[in-house]
């Protein structure tokens, strides 16, 4: 499956056993175009590649659809 991903300036707090981690809200949409979000905890790049422009890139956030905005900033798995 291939998804295409945005950062949102949405975050939760999901409880993963028994520990808060917490997570950034990405949107996106599958390859097929239905709508999906990732709640994601980890991003990282190859420690020999140049990070320079991942980071700055990492840092662009866009406010979440209405959707997901409605998520409760605590969300259990």
């Amino acid at each position: 499956m291939v998804v295409t991903l945005e950062s949102t300036t949405k975050t939760v707090l999901l409880i993963v056993d028994g520990h808060p981690v917490p997570a950034r809200v990405w949107e996106g949409t599958t390859a097929k175009g239905i709508p999906c979000h990732a709640y994601i905890t980890r991003i990282a790049v190859h420690k020999d590649d140049d990070a320079a422009e991942f980071e700055h890139d990492l840092a662009e956030q866009r406010k979440p659809s209405t959707d997901v905005d409605l998520i409760p900033t605590r969300f259990v798995i």
